[in-house]
This record gives C-alpha cells, structure tokens and sequence, in this order.
C-alpha cells in the first residue's frame, strides 16, 4: 500500500501555473513549448548547490595543479548528481513526504537523532562554503572588507529568503536567473581561453588521480557536485507542489520532473567543467600551479586574459554564493523540520549558520582552503542522505508504480559504492602520508 499523503500540506504553487500543470498532466492539447515550463523549478534550486563557491574552489585548484587530470571526476560527479536528484523528486512526488520525514518515521528514534546532527554539521560546512565565497566575491569586486562583505551577503541572503512568502516561483526565477549569471560568466571565459581539446578527452578516458593531493581534490569535487542538503531539500520541493492520485498521471508528473533534472544537471555539469577547463587552460599551461585561492584566480585571470576576465570571475562568484547561500538556508530547514519536526523562523536559522562563517572571516583563515575542506565534510557526509533515498525508492510499499526499476536501483548502489571507495582512500592516503 501506498505511504500515506498528507494531503493538507500547503501548495507551494500560484493557481496560473498549477492549472497550466494540470492540463498538460490530463494530457489536453497545450502548445509544446508551454508544456514542460510549469513542472521547471526545483532541479534549478538544487542545481545552485552544484555550482557554489565550493564547487570554484574544489575545481580551480584541481585545475591549477592537476591540468584536466580530474575531468573525469566532474562529469562522473554530475551523472551521479543526477541520477540522485532524480531519486530525490520521484520520492516526494509518489509520498508526498520529504526524505527527512520518511527517515523520522521508518527509522529508530536513536538513528535518525545521530542523522540529524550528522546532516546538521553539513549544513554548517554547506553554509560555510556558501556564504565565505559570496564575501569573497564582493571582496574582490568591490574591495570591501572581508568581514563587512559576510554582514551584506547575510542581509542580501535575507532578502531572497523573504521572496518565499510569495510562494516558490518567484524565488525560483531569481535563483535561475542567478544560475544563468554564472552560465554566462563562465561561457564567456572558456572562448578566451585556449583549451587542448586532445587533453581534455584522454582526461575524460583514462581515470586518474595524479597523487594524494588529487585524491583530496577528487573527493572535495565529488563532495562539491553531489550535495547532500540538496537531496533532503529536493524531495520537499516536489512533495506537495502538484498533488496528483491518478497513476497515469502520476507517471507523467515524474517524467517532466525528469525532463526538469536533466535540464538543470547538464547546465550546472557544463559549468563545472567549464571551470575545471579555465583554470587547466589559463593556469597549469601557464605553470602557475600553485594558484590555490580564488583571490589569486581572480588577481591572475586579468593580465592573462585580459581585465574584464577578472571581474567576470567574481560577479559569477557572487550570484553562485548568494543563491546558493539562500539554498542551503532552506535545506537546513528542511532537515530539522523532517527529522525533529521542529521548526524555528528562517531568519533564526540564518543567524545561527551565519556565526560560524562570520568567525572564520574574522579569524583571517584561508578561505579558499576552508571551502575545499568544507566540501571534504559534505562528501562524508553524503552517504547518510544517499543510503537512506536509495532504500525508501526501491521499496514498492512507500513508492507505489514510481518504485525504482531492478536497474535504477543497481545504479544508487554502484554510486553509494563508488563514494565510500573515493572516502576511504581518501582516509588511507592522509594516514600512509605517501602518493
């Protein structure tokens, strides 16, 4: 039997485009090119956690130091991504309950107390990483003091936040809008660069690390493409966004949500790539190999490729900060409602997970260093959102006709597989201490 819908949560849509949605899933006649923009939405928001100041950190000192050597990492990390955010909106469409609620109710007490403090500590690292690049940005823009750049970015957090009491589309359009700023950016300097596209395929082909310090990297990349806040956050933006009980139309529902990840994933894939691309191409050919923050990519971009790369860099740093930063606030949200069922003011939430950033800024730490690691916590932290999505979609009982096929399940597992085999040898070359 069906896991119960509570059918009484709040729609999260305004009317025009839930009735847009509904006749296409009656499958009446709807011009094509209208047909799939009512079900686009939440895969934008998750796809911001994929290209955040994590991600820019993770990807330019892999590319500084390594050239393409981990290429192939992104585009594996992204066609995991999406397989799991795939997973993530098939749950909350067939239960109408987000992956915290069902571990809260399929779960002993103990163990999902241990998984909210565990999914706590990486929203801290989330927001970590968020929130310092989105200083960092309008530190290099603007040159503003670091701590000063974290206050505004907090108050600008803020302000996106607030959209959320008009209901999630117009939260959506900023977001993507944001998303699209960063698309651009990054499209504008990988045609300034001069890339080696034979490089860039035996990248793609031949899998390697290239030392212990790649293997870091390697993880911090996988940590930085596949979120775990994002997988609990996903599931609750589908839950009760447009509640169907037809199974023909249920199915359809999943399809367009499908359609709407791949669109996501495949832009925010490409921009990591991108980034990767730019630094191995401006960077390692140059020999700079020892650019490890983004105040030495942004401060080196301009003599090489010209002043305006540089200011580029740090507007699609802020928009993928600020965005993302709003994100993770929501997913931290989500997480303590699903697992505690308790819940405090947005606002409340963001002062808290602000203090930990605001510290680190005014302590002087490296920030570029502090996102990467940051994005080592997360990638540890993924297989306690990952093992738990996988269980709950292969079971027929809570997942009805959206249950996952022998394949898709085989899949979830290969990419659980694969991410505790990159964290154990991470854990195994930082204790042998050789490459």
């Amino acid at each position: 039997m069906l896991e119960d819908r509570p059918e009484n949560k709040r729609r999260t849509f305004d009317s025009g485009t839930l009735s847009a949605a509904e006749r296409v899933l009656a499958r009446e006649k709807v011009p094509w090119r209208k047909r799939l923009l009512p079900f686009l939405g939440p895969a934008f928001i998750a796809a911001v956690a994929y290209i955040d100041p994590g991600n820019f950190a993770t990807n330019i000192q892999g590319g500084a130091q390594l050239g393409y050597t981990l290429l192939w990492v992104i585009i594996v990390s992204n066609l995991m991504a999406m397989l799991v955010q795939i997973l993530s909106a098939k749950l909350g469409i067939a239960t109408g309950l987000n992956l915290a609620e069902l571990c809260r109710n399929h779960f002993p007490r103990s163990l999902v107390w241990a998984m909210w403090v565990i999914m706590e500590i990486v929203a801290i690292a989330t927001d970590l990483a968020e929130f310092v690049g989105a200083a960092v940005g309008l530190f290099l823009l603007f040159h503003i003091p670091l701590v000063i750049a974290g206050l505004l970015t907090a108050v600008i957090t803020f302000l996106l936040l607030g959209l959320q009491r008009y209901g999630f589309r117009p939260l959506e359009a900023i977001i993507t809008a944001m998303i699209g700023i960063v698309a651009v950016g990054y499209l504008i300097e990988i045609f300034l660069v001069k890339a080696e596209p034979a490089q860039i395929v035996s990248s793609l082909l031949i899998p390697r690390f290239g030392g212990r310090e790649g293997v870091l990297l390697a993880v911090g990349i996988l940590g930085a493409t596949v979120m775990p806040h994002v997988i609990f956050l996903h599931s609750a933006l589908t839950q009760g966004r447009i509640i169907v009980k037809d199974i023909d139309k249920l199915k359809r529902l999943f399809h367009f949500e499908v359609m709407d990840v791949a669109i996501a994933m495949t832009v925010a894939g490409a921009v990591n790539a991108a980034m990767l691309i730019m630094s191995a191409s401006t960077f390692y050919a140059q020999g700079l190999h020892e650019i490890g923050t983004l105040e030495e990519a942004y401060r080196t971009l301009s003599p090489i490729l010209g002043s305006a790369a540089g200011n580029i860099f740090a507007i699609a740093l802020i928009a993928a900060g600020l965005s993302s930063s709003a994100v993770g606030t929501m997913a931290g949200q989500v997480v303590m409602q699903g697992f505690v069922h308790f819940k405090i003011p947005l606002w409340t939430r963001r002062l808290v997970t602000v203090l930990p950033s605001l510290a680190v800024l005014a302590w002087g730490l490296d920030p570029t260093r502090t996102l990467v690691i940051s994005q080592v916590v997360l990638s540890f932290g993924l297989p306690f959102a990952v093992i738990p999505l996988v269980i709950f979609t292969a079971n027929g009982k809570i997942m009805g006709p959206l249950v996952n096929r022998p394949l898709t399940s085989f899949l979830a597992v290969i990419t659980i597989l694969l991410i505790l085999a990159l964290n154990s040898f991470l854990l195994y070359s930082m204790v042998a201490g050789g490459d």
